[in-house]
């Protein structure tokens, strides 16, 4: 490769980080001319090597999905859930940003959004079934249903809460309150799956048998 060639390269890579930690501390609509001043370029060869904002974002959704899926197995343990892995992420070095990212990106919604979501459903559907087996979770009547649900919730609730809804996000303050943020859920989570809320199965029962005596769809 020339020397030309492995300049170019590293501008590119240099603009995709800089975007990364832009987009995550300012949200997804930071606009290029701070990207460019970040990364040390102008914002003609963001163009250049991108062709626009939607691109640049494209190519920031395909780093960040790399970095997730190859620290993945590394940081998640089955028992844990979509909140507590990006937690654990965010805790190494340097990492914060694809954190941060991937908060605002689901936040924005997108490809990566549903792509990372249907990631963290899967995760989901292996650790409940192995608490199955274990006997420690109840066995349900739709396990893949029932996953989605307790990953939408999880990750709805971390958005919600989220230091940074419309403003700045700290990156250096993001690991500690990932962190903290188990602390206020903990406990009401556990009373919910242990305990439930509702005192009978009367609703319940109400639905399956309404969903029984409807056609099959074509």
């Amino acid at each position: 490769m020339s020397s030309a060639m492995a300049e170019e390269l590293t501008a590119r890579a240099r603009i995709v980080r800089a975007a990364v930690r832009r987009f995550a501390a300012d949200g997804m609509s930071a606009p290029l001319r701070t990207i460019a001043a970040d990364a040390g370029v102008s914002a003609g060869l963001i163009i250049h090597h991108f062709g626009s904002a939607d691109g640049l974002r494209a190519a920031c959704d395909e780093h960040v999905l790399d970095v997730v899926r190859t620290n993945k197995q590394r940081v998640f343990t089955r028992s844990v859930g979509a909140g507590a892995m990006l937690a654990q992420l965010a805790e190494i070095e340097g990492y914060a940003p694809v954190v941060g990212y991937v908060l605002r990106r689901l936040q924005a919604g997108g490809e990566l959004a549903a792509t990372l979501v249907d990631g963290f459903v899967t995760d989901a559907v292996e650790y409940l079934a192995q608490g199955e087996a274990a006997g420690v979770v109840r066995p349900s009547r739709d396990p893949a249903a029932r996953a989605r649900v307790l990953t939408e919730q999880a990750l709805g609730a971390l958005l919600l809460q989220l230091p940074a809804q419309q403003d700045h996000l700290d990156l250096d303050e993001l690991p500690g309150w990932l962190r903290s943020y188990p602390e206020r859920i903990v406990g009401p989570l556990l009373e919910v799956y242990t305990e439930g809320v509702l005192a009978d199965r009367t609703l319940l029962d109400a639905y399956l048998a309404d969903r029984e005596s409807r056609p099959s769809p074509p």
